[in-house]
This record gives C-alpha cells, sequence and structure tokens, in this order.
C-alpha cells in the first residue's frame, strides 16, 4: 500500500507520537521510511532592533551550527526509536528552508507515498498566530498524509 513513508520531525515530544506511529505503520507494510528534520533559516527580521543591533557573518554561522548539531541530535533519537520498532531508516536533514516547503519538496522528488506528520490541532487565531506547518503541506501537498495529533 505505502512503499515510502516519509517521517517529519523536529524532535519534540509531540512528534515522537507521529514517528512512533510512522514507523509501527513501516513495519507493518514493510515499507521504506525517511526520517526527516528541517531547520530553518537565520530570523533576519531578528538582525535589526532599535538599539541598533544587526547580525554578522559569525552569528549567522554560530546559528547554522547550532541547527545542524540539534538536527543531529533529533535524527540520532529517531534512529534509535527506529531500530526499536525493528525498521531501518534513512535519516535525511534539510537545512536553511522552511519545514513545510522541504516537506512537501522532499516527498515530490523521492516517490513518497505517505507523510507522517503531527499537528497541536490548534484553530482560529490560535492556528494565524502560531502558523501551521501541517497545515501548509496539507494544502500543497498531493501525497497522502498521516495526521497524528
Amino acid at each position: 500500500m505505502y512503499k515510502h513513508i516519509l517521517i517529519a520531525t523536529d524532535g519534540s515530544d509531540l512528534a515522537q507520537k507521529g514517528l512512533d506511529q510512522g514507523l509501527e505503520l513501516a513495519a507493518k507494510l514493510g515499507s521504506k521510511v525517511t526520517i526527516l528534520t528541517v531547520t530553518e533559516p537565520f530570523p533576519m527580521m531578528a538582525t535589526a532592533s532599535s538599539a541598533g543591533w544587526i547580525a554578522n557573518p559569525k552569528d549567522i554561522e554560530i546559528y547554522n551550527e547550532n541547527q545542524a548539531s540539534q538536527a543531529q541530535s533529533v535524527l540520532k533519537a529517531a534512529a534509535e526509536t527506529a531500530a526499536k520498532h525493528g525498521v531501518k531508516a534513512e535519516l535525511k536533514h534539510i537545512d536553511d528552508r522552511w519545514p513545510a516547503e522541504a516537506i512537501t519538496e522532499f516527498s515530490e522528488k523521492s516517490d513518497v507515498d505517505l507523510i507522517v506528520m503531527t499537528s497541536h490541532g490548534r484553530r482560529g487565531i490560535g492556528r494565524l498566530l502560531l502558523g501551521s506547518q501541517t497545515s501548509e503541506v496539507l494544502t500543497h501537498t498531493k501525497t497522502a498524509i498521516l495526521v497524528v495529533r
């Protein structure tokens, strides 16, 4: 049914629920699994304040190094979870991208049959203010999605 499952994670407790569900499904179906984490670009809107601070290249370099380190920690933990489920998973980190864009693009380029993501299930103004990467993927992908809450 699903030959290639993409599981998106940010390493949060909520994302762990999606990781577990996706891996359990993959184990039962014998599906190929890719576990993906995405790190966002340096927040350029925050680089200037009323005090006049502007980020320099070293600030951006440190930010990117910290993001890469965090991504590796997330993927290492995800690999351990996959092993517990008896699933061999490919690990993928996409940096300097917005998660919804990276997930959608990766799923289309990699012949993914199913995307597994989590959502807080916020509605109304809470969703508008906080944003929802899951909602954005839902509206922009042609791939089936399993949303876990």
